[in-house]
């Protein structure tokens, strides 16, 4: 059946390859410590200096997947200066920490814990001072790891209105908007109760062309949305009568003019307050790029910002490995063709699964038979979807593999079941926490 096996099992072990040194290139601590140093009495961020004697207090408080490791490298370039600090992280994402305090809490789905955490978080920035300094690490998850609710929303709301928008099709950009408008720390309202104190944000972005106000619903960056731009989502994916009764009120009332808008451009509570991208699923590309290279491959980013659905984008990319395969256009074999971004999938089924495992599911259907093709799709996190996987590795023999296992690749594609899938053919991609969160990597390789 498989007309070079070694060669096709060569391409599957290099995609694992070039994923792993992508991950390092933007592994937390990596990131932050070119972003991050001290001399003398001075603290040196990478657009400009600080100097110590300047302030009482030095704080450090964050949120996200990635941020432990983030406030680990922090403590260890701030040392004694640093005073105390609060984060919130994934449940089994932490690390050793001496000063900083650390609550673990949901994700995606916010819980108890995570306000607990975020209330302490908000409390540290309510009480510094115009003489203090305050360093922020976020990185992505930190919307839902910073569920402090507005006054007249219960978590309950919170919870139900972001598992209908987790199932809608939404982006990332359109479901924090709604939840910078439910929340009384994000959408700048950080910034805003930290003012006067000095803010610098070091941000490690899982969001679309690295737009600040997105990434983790931006709790130190001015918010351009509105309360009408949620009340035109809702309508968008329909989601009228599948929200709390509390949460379409406090819509309806922003939208109205009946209760304040969260902090804009121009604010000057801002004026304080610096926001720096320290990572970036451009960076994990170029890592990604320059690892292929040195395996022999010819390398071609395609894009850092696919969006869209996930069965499309799927689509896409194996149509560019057919063409590579047929007429060696737009690089000659071997081949390897990269990008990144984060896609989105919209439930329809009762299974199992993810965005990149559902891409990589997918992609075997378009390139069965097509000669050896490898598919590797992961999110830079170590998670897919509900699941303990970062996504999933295929090839042109996936769909005949499985159907020689009894499985239906198409009936597990209709009901989003693409974990089990790929479980039974021993081809799910398992990193465990990463520490960091640049949003996905896709790997196609044409030996």
């Amino acid at each position: 059946m498989e007309k070079d096996p070694p060669k096709r099992l060569k391409a599957r072990k290099d995609a694992l390859k070039i994923l792993k040194e992508a991950l390092r290139a933007v592994q937390a601590g990596n990131a932050l410590g070119k972003y991050l140093r001290v001399e003398g009495d001075r603290l040196f961020f990478k657009e400009f200096n600080l100097p110590f004697s300047g302030f009482h207090r030095l704080i450090v408080i964050g949120a996200g997947k990635a941020t432990a490791a983030m406030a680990k490298a922090a403590e260890a370039v701030l040392g004694d200066r640093l005073e105390s600090g609060h984060i919130n992280v994934k449940y089994g994402h932490s690390h050793p920490l001496k000063r900083i305090r650390l609550t673990e809490a949901g994700h995606p789905i916010p819980d108890a814990r995570g306000v607990e955490g975020a209330a302490r978080i908000l409390n540290l920035a309510e009480n510094a001072g115009s003489h203090d300094l305050i360093i922020a690490l976020f990185s992505g998850g930190g919307s839902a790891l910073l569920p402090l609710p507005v006054e007249g929303i219960s978590l309950k709301d919170k919870q139900e209105t972001i598992a209908a928008l987790l199932n809608c099709g939404a982006s990332i950009r359109e479901i924090n908007t709604l939840r910078k408008h439910l929340s009384a720390i994000k959408g700048g309202r950080l910034a805003q109760a930290a003012y006067p104190a000095r803010l610098v944000s070091l941000i490690l972005s899982d969001v679309v062309g690295d737009t600040l106000d997105v990434i983790a619903s931006g709790p130190t960056v001015p918010d351009p949305s509105t309360f009408s731009n949620c009340m035109e989502i809702v309508s968008r994916y329909s989601l009228e009568n599948r929200l709390p009764p509390a949460v379409m009120a406090l819509f309806e009332k922003g939208a109205s003019g009946k209760i304040p808008e969260t902090p804009k451009p121009g604010d000057p509570v801002f004026e304080k307050t610096k926001n720096l991208i320290v990572g970036s699923n451009v960076e994990a590309l170029l890592a990604a790029k320059a690892a292929s290279e040195g395996l022999g491959y010819h390398t071609l980013i395609l894009s850092s910002v696919i969006e869209g659905d996930t069965r499309e984008a799927a689509r896409f990319h194996a149509a560019i490995a057919r063409e590579i395969r047929r007429t060696g256009n737009p690089v000659p074999p071997p081949a390897c063709l990269l990008s990144g971004g984060e896609t989105t999938v919209v439930v329809t089924g009762d299974g199992k699964g993810g965005r990149n495992q559902e891409f990589a599911l997918q992609a075997a259907l378009e390139v069965a038979g097509a000669g050896p093709v490898i598919v590797l799709s992961a999110g830079t996190d170590g998670t897919d979807g509900p699941t303990d996987a970062a996504g999933a590795l295929a090839d042109d023999t996936t769909v005949s593999r499985a159907e020689a296992l009894g499985l239906n690749p198409a009936s597990h594609l209709s009901r989003n079941n693409s974990y089990p899938f790929f479980k039974a053919l021993e081809d799910l991609v398992m990193t465990g926490p990463t520490d960091t969160n640049v949003m996905d990597l896709r790997i196609m390789l044409i030996p």
